[in-house]
């Protein structure tokens, strides 16, 4: 059993999320876990469980479906993105499993580049130290990124040398599950969200394994939003506890959090009661609530 949790830059629309969800769901072996929808980043992110071979075969389904769906040209989201299916881990559970899913995510990256689009492999499969991060593909978005290829700058792990006309490109990788959780502040100033994101992060000296941005958000708060690469050893009581320490020293403090799929259990232990995470049920997004229900 592998986990994956492909990020579509879909958030708004909601018949092609529909669609979406229909091509993952084709296939038997495969199961849609959760959906998690936001409109200001203009992006879906669904949390799929199941056996190898099913698992790529749905990924791939959605993909196609992103070509249809998804129109790269127009699309307009606060979240950094290069593709129609923008990211797609295969997640591994155990150490155990870690070679099945680094197998699944070059299949699935074979398949893609069939499809006419160009994969970019980061985390584990980069293939040197500075393709390791997401951001080293996303600086500038998908125009600087065509351009980049076009220069003969950046060269795709798999598919054509020219981003797709409408799906761009796509970052895979084979990883453990990570936690991405997004922190609300009671002010709208964006630059306040930014400068906690800035000293959050790991490369800006703050928690290790960290990554993070600032937000501004429809609703008038600015948001932390950030993706927790070892929620166990990070859990996500720390994560709220440095960003409420650093909120205060600029007059502002966390008043709301958001999960975006699915974590494990450690990640949730001693979280605080103040700092809720809105619409979060045990049962619905810890992942060993839910692995049982993915394998009947």
């Amino acid at each position: 059993m592998l986990l994956s949790a492909p990020n579509f830059s879909a958030g708004r629309d909601i018949a092609a999320i529909a669609a979406l969800r229909s091509a993952l769901d084709s296939r038997r072996g495969a199961r849609v876990l959760d959906r998690h929808s936001d409109p200001d980043h203009n992006r879906t992110v669904f949390t799929l469980a199941g056996e190898r071979r099913p698992l790529g075969e749905a990924l791939v389904a959605g993909a196609d479906a992103a070509t249809a769906q998804i129109d790269m040209s127009r699309h307009r989201g606060l979240h950094p993105c290069i593709g129609a299916l923008d990211v797609c881990p295969l997640i591994y559970l155990s150490d155990a499993d870690r070679a099945a899913a680094q197998s699944n995510a070059l299949s699935v990256a074979e398949a893609l580049g069939e499809l006419g689009i160009p994969v970019f492999f980061y985390g584990e499969l980069a293939v040197s130290e500075d393709r390791r991060e997401r951001a080293f593909f996303r600086n500038g978005g998908l125009e600087e990124l065509g351009a980049r290829m076009a220069n003969a700058e950046l060269a795709p792990d798999a598919g054509p040398a020219v981003p797709h006309p409408t799906a761009g490109a796509t970052l895979i990788t084979a990883r453990p599950p990570l936690a991405a959780f997004n922190v609300e502040l009671d002010t709208p100033d964006a630059l306040v969200a930014q400068r906690i994101a800035a000293d959050l992060r790991e490369s800006g000296g703050g928690l290790p394994g960290v990554r993070a941005i600032g937000l501004p958000l429809e609703s008038g708060r600015a948001q932390v939003s950030t993706n927790v690469g070892d929620p166990i050893g990070v859990p996500l009581a720390m994560v709220v506890e440095r960003v409420r320490e650093l909120a205060a020293a600029q007059g502002a403090r966390p008043v709301e959090a958001e999960l975006v799929g699915l974590a494990p259990a450690a990640a949730l232990e001693g979280y605080p009661d103040d700092v809720p995470i809105r619409g979060f049920d045990p049962e619905q997004h810890l992942i060993e609530s839910r692995l049982p229900a993915a394998s009947r």
